[in-house]
């Protein structure tokens, strides 16, 4: 479910080719065990097509129902026209107007992509990108504008391109028979700047459920502190059912990071919760070890590391906070905030460590091994306040 009171949907993309299966099967059961709810995967050829009946039943099989999203450009019309079992399969299907089809027969193969969404009962997102917008709306746009006694900037008339653009497919698509409840809109722009106004624009002009996030992110830190500055923007004003963080992966790097950031941006904000947060200080003059760092990372680790299971025999345990912190400073106030937190001694301060449940100091750590005791802590606690 998207839109309405549901709860922000997290969604990623394979970068895998969907004709090779194995690969295939194996990325997408990576990204649904790291959080991802709905997976999209490219449908670019018949070979792609023929698959992806496969590739659901397998996953199926395999215990997974995370939800499969076929990605079409081009000939979308005529893939899901011949492969019938293709367009059963996928849960949704995501389609790009300014990539349907040119002239007259955009509106012809639109319409065939909209009336199988129609005959197998599947919602549609309808995704455009400021990189392949509608070109007869874009150059009708800027034959106004030229004409106009006051005109606008190119990148306002970018901006209007790939708004009306979107809501013109998305009332075509009603026209044809599609339910407004099974349409899903996203504008993809490049920079944060542009998607935060033209979501705004979209969000005023119509009440259909959106899909957020830049169309390029990037790679590493510049990917995510541009989806970030961008996504928090929109989603702290109430706009936004469902995100992706278009993350380009490091060489030899994980996909799952993007699913990872997307989780962390909702949780931050405070609109979901995926995993149990450590809290811990960054470290000054007075915390020249790393004891702290290495005792928060290892924590952490481990609740990633259990954060499934957990789910299932401790509900409510995504919710949890930790607080490892690394002196006398701020330490027992942070700890005391906390689900469960613990004060380590920073330099000069006598070798103890004391621990708060839920603001209430239970007992205080002492010794070598205060790391592995904090640990064993923090597992009861889990066990006792959720099991």
């Amino acid at each position: 479910m998207v839109g309405g009171n549901a709860p922000i949907v997290v969604q990623s993309m394979t970068n895998t080719d969907t004709a090779n299966i194995e690969p295939t099967i194996e990325q997408i059961k990576q990204l649904s065990d790291s959080g991802s709810e709905l997976v999209r995967v490219t449908v670019n050829n018949e070979q792609a097509a023929a698959a992806v009946p496969v590739i659901v039943n397998r996953l199926t099989a395999e215990g997974y129902d995370t939800p499969i999203v076929g990605d079409f450009h081009f000939n979308g019309h005529k893939l899901l026209t011949k492969y019938p079992e293709c367009a059963i399969s996928l849960a949704k299907y995501r389609i790009n107007p300014g990539n349907v089809g040119r002239g007259k027969n955009r509106d012809i193969q639109f319409h065939t992509m909209i009336k199988l969404a129609v005959e197998h009962d599947k919602p549609v997102r309808i995704g455009v990108n400021w990189g392949s917008m509608d070109q007869q709306i874009l150059a009708q746009l800027l034959d106004e504008n030229a004409q106009s006694d006051n005109p606008r900037e190119l990148i306002e008339i970018n901006r209007m391109g790939v708004i009306q653009s979107a809501l013109s497919s998305a009332q075509m698509a009603q026209d044809i028979g599609l339910g407004a409840d099974k349409i899903i809109i996203s504008c993809k722009m490049s920079h944060v700047n542009d998607l935060v106004a033209v979501y705004r624009e979209l969000a005023r002009q119509s009440n259909y459920a959106l899909h957020l996030g830049l169309t390029e992110a990037g790679m590493g830190d510049k990917g995510i502190i541009a989806s970030t500055a961008a996504l928090a923007i929109l989603l702290e004003e109430g706009i936004g059912d469902t995100i992706r963080i278009s993350l380009t992966p490091e060489p030899g790097s994980s996909r799952t990071r993007e699913v990872k950031v997307a989780q962390q941006i909702l949780q931050s904000l405070n609109k979901r919760s995926f995993s149990p947060m450590v809290v811990a200080c960054p470290g000054c003059g007075r915390t020249s070890s790393d004891y702290f760092q290495v005792l928060a990372q290892q924590i952490q680790q481990k609740m990633d590391d259990s954060i499934k299971q957990w789910r299932v025999s401790y509900p409510g345990v995504e919710k949890m906070s930790v607080a490892v912190m690394g002196c006398v400073v701020n330490g027992p106030g942070e700890s005391k905030h906390a689900n469960i937190g613990i004060s380590l001694p920073g330099n000069g301060e006598q070798p103890v460590a004391p621990v708060y449940e839920n603001g209430t100091k239970t007992v205080t750590l002492k010794g070598e091994h205060i790391a592995e005791e904090f640990m064993t802590l923090v597992e009861k606690y889990v066990d006792q306040t959720y099991g």
